[in-house]
């Protein structure tokens, strides 16, 4: 068999010929779309991965906007609670003030009622008991009730302070009278004994007269010009009654 070198030189030259076309007119345009397409792909999913993006952020806002919403809603639902919780708390606490002013005014009602009551029983008994008194000491000697009167009197005055005693035997300097005022007319002999032993501690010059007020009920008012000394039930009954009264009066 003879080979050729011509013939493959040619051949060569053919297919390098053949190459040189197929990579000018064939390869590099398939390389330029390939690439062309490949950018449009590229493109595409850039965009798609912008447009996901920004779903994914719209999605995550709107999301923190309904949690911000729920949470809000959270807060207000407890607020109002708070609210109404503190609302009923203060209505309450209201109402048992109210209630217990409630209380205290009619507690303090009937104990004003009760002391009232009690001062007007008390005031009874004592009127009660100084007629029953009344009656007793009609039944008993007019002499034996003006002696221990007349006692009682004697006492007192002894044992005033010199000063007191010097000021009240002053007054009848200017000749004025001491007038001793009685429950009940003294017998002559009575009202005599009553002068001379009245007349030891006041003096022997002083002029005594006698007057009768039987709402003393018993005992004796010695009514000097410018003081009186009670030595009688009256006065006593009357501090009682004060008593009472105030006594009322403070609760």
């Amino acid at each position: 068999m003879h080979f050729d070198w011509w013939t493959l030189a040619l051949q060569t030259v053919n297919f390098a010929i053949l190459v040189w076309l197929l990579h000018r007119f064939l390869y590099k345009p398939m390389l330029r779309m390939i690439d062309a397409r490949k950018a449009a792909v590229q493109k595409q999913y850039d965009e798609a991965k912008v447009v996901e993006d920004k779903a994914k952020a719209d999605l995550a806002k709107i999301e923190a906007e309904r949690a911000g919403i729920a949470a809000e809603r959270e807060a207000a639902l407890k607020a109002t609670a708070a609210q109404a919780q503190g609302a009923a708390e203060t209505r309450r606490a209201q109402a048992e003030r109210e209630a217990q002013a409630l209380l205290e005014a009619a507690r303090k009602s009937l104990t004003t009622e009760r002391e009232h009551a009690l001062a007007e029983l008390r005031r009874s008994a004592l009127d009660v008991g100084a007629e029953f008194a009344r009656r007793l000491l009609a039944e008993v000697p007019a002499q034996l009730r003006a002696e221990a009167w007349i006692e009682r009197i004697e006492q007192h005055l002894k044992a005033l302070p010199k000063t007191e005693l010097d000021t009240l035997i002053r007054q009848f300097t200017d000749g004025s009278a001491l007038t001793v005022v009685t429950a009940s007319p003294l017998p002559p002999e009575t009202a005599d004994t009553w002068r001379a032993r009245l007349r030891r501690p006041l003096g022997d010059g002083i002029t005594i007269t006698f007057v009768v007020d039987p709402d003393l009920i018993a005992g004796a008012e010695l009514h000097f010009p410018t003081a009186i000394l009670r030595f009688s039930w009256q006065s006593a009954l009357a501090a009682m009654r004060s008593e009472i009264g105030a006594h009322a009066d403070a609760h």
